[in-house]
């Protein structure tokens, strides 16, 4: 395969893995849901000279048990955060960093002078990862929610209000940002400050935001950050903050969402959406 032809098919991949894993969660919830085929563009890809990622997703796709239920959703929910962990340092980076707490993570295409309006298309679900990387929206399937709040968890304000709820960030307090993004929102929380994997934790982070280049511009919505371009996130932890909200206030299958953390990334093609969200 040529080397558009193996982003494809392992784009083609990952989506499939991705709805054969929504499937398989539908029924261990005992919703009746069809299994989707394998894509025909995916047919013998199995064999060489295809990318060895590919043929290890397949391999997996064929070994993994259907029955019962539940090992069905847990055995594809592996093989999905696998695959994708193979696929790109980036986003295995994502997944030690955010893969637990209640996170909204994607990238988008820079379209627009105004970066506001990319920033929306993302909290929208409108554009795709540029690379096809690695994104974090488990509310992506909800129709209750979407129904609810078309962009939820998001009631994001029109684009010329936009920059009035966000702050300039320094690089360094971005990245101190993302890093306390690996904290719950509980009324125990662990700091990341305090954990012995910190570095490893900032690393990620570091990471991350490397994608978008040495002039990329960051914004929070931290109110801290309107005094000063350099708070100290990392000292005052995820919940020690106010914030400008982005957040429905929609109650949605029995959640309230009560807290935020958001960082913008901006480069001169691409925009990064990171956000965390505390819901009880």
């Amino acid at each position: 395969m040529a080397p558009h032809d193996d982003r494809a098919a392992l784009d083609l991949l990952d989506a499939h893995l991705e709805a054969l894993w929504d499937a398989a969660a539908a029924r261990a919830r005992g919703v009746e849901a069809p299994l989707p085929g394998v894509p025909g563009g995916l047919a013998g890809s199995a064999a060489d000279p295809a990318p060895e990622l590919l043929r290890w997703g397949l391999g997996g796709l064929a070994r993994m048990p259907r029955e019962p239920a539940d090992l069905f959703a847990r055995e594809a929910g592996t093989l999905v955060a696998e695959f994708r962990r193979r696929r790109s340092p980036w986003n295995a980076a994502a997944l030690r960093l955010l893969g637990d707490p209640c996170v909204f993570v994607a990238t988008g295409p820079r379209r627009h002078e105004d970066w506001a309006r990319d920033v929306l298309a993302l909290m929208r679900r409108e554009v795709p990862d540029p690379r096809g990387w690695l994104r974090m929206d488990p509310d992506r399937l909800d129709d209750s929610a979407r129904h609810a709040a078309p962009a939820y968890p998001f009631a994001p304000p029109p684009a010329a209000e936009l920059p009035r709820r966000v702050h300039r960030l320094e690089p360094h307090a971005a990245v101190a940002a993302l890093t306390v993004m690996a904290e719950e929102w509980t009324h125990e929380p662990r700091p990341a400050l305090d954990r012995p994997d910190v570095d490893g934790l900032t690393a990620d982070a570091r990471t991350l935001l490397a994608r978008y280049g040495p002039d990329a511009r960051f914004w929070t919505n931290a109110v801290a950050a309107a005094a000063d371009p350099a708070p100290d996130f990392l000292a005052t932890g995820l919940r020690g903050h106010s914030a400008h909200s982005f957040l429905t206030g929609a109650y949605v299958n029995g959640l309230d969402l009560f807290g935020e953390l958001g960082l913008i990334a901006v480069s001169g093609d691409e925009v990064g959406v990171f956000w965390s969200i505390g819901a009880y």
